[in-house]
This record gives C-alpha cells, sequence and structure tokens, in this order.
C-alpha cells in the first residue's frame, strides 16, 4: 500500500475543538505506515528506539512543515516540551541532505498534503 493510499483511508472528518490534535494523530499514522514503526510506539512517552524517535520526529517535522503548526501546539499534541519538537524539526531537517531519507521525506509531505486537500474538499 503506498503512502497516498493510506492517506485515503484517514478520517477526513476532525472536530474542531480538537483539530490539531486528531491533525497529529492522522500524521502519526501515517509516519507509522510509512516507516513500518507501530502507531503504539510513537506515541509511547519514552524515547524508545533510534527507529521509534525518528519516526516520531518526523511526524513532528511534517505537523510543523506541512501543517504549519507551531512548536508549541506540535510539543502539546505529541506529550513533548516546544523545544523538543523544535530539535525533532531540526534534526530532520539535516538529515534530507541524504537522497534515500529526502526521497521519503518528500512522498510523507505529498501523502500528508494530499489528506490535507482531501480534508479541505470535505469541509
Amino acid at each position: 500500500m503506498t503512502l497516498i493510499e493510506i492517506s485515503r483511508e484517514l478520517p477526513t472528518r476532525i472536530r474542531p475543538q480538537s483539530c490539531e490534535s486528531d491533525l497529529c494523530k492522522a500524521i502519526q499514522h501515517m509516519v507509522a505506515a510509512g516507516l513500518t514503526v507501530p502507531f503504539e510506539d510513537i506515541c509511547c512517552a519514552s524515547r524508545g528506539r533510534a527507529s521509534v524517535a525518528f519516526a516520531r520526529q518526523t511526524a513532528m517535522y511534517l505537523a510543523h512543515v506541512v501543517m504549519g503548526l507551531n512548536y508549541s501546539e506540535i510539543g502539546r499534541v505529541f506529550g513533548r516540551d516546544r523545544t523538543t519538537a523544535a530539535y525533532a524539526c531540526r534534526a530532520i531537517e539535516d538529515r534530507r541532505d541524504h537522497p534515500n531519507t529526502d526521497a521519503l521525506l518528500q512522498s510523507l509531505e505529498d501523502a500528508l498534503r494530499s489528506f490535507a486537500a482531501k480534508r479541505e474538499q470535505v469541509r
């Protein structure tokens, strides 16, 4: 299943009062599927294995870059501090220099943008 197909299966109706949280959950599901990391591990309070930390950082990065959430908003919905969210975004941006990582991040961004466009159509 491609990331675009995964994004089509995510819920499009998001409650206004918990919009940030629901968007981040959708991002976490997409990243978990794309990086083959259990969703529960991404949501875990502990740092976890390096692959889990990378997945969580990627989800935070996508929430910031694609959805435009600020670090405080990201920290709140991910259960982290805003400085952790800022660090995650810097760490992922630094990894974009590697062609394979950049291609993976680009495919995740494309899938998330597809999801966001579908969500806008529902409104």
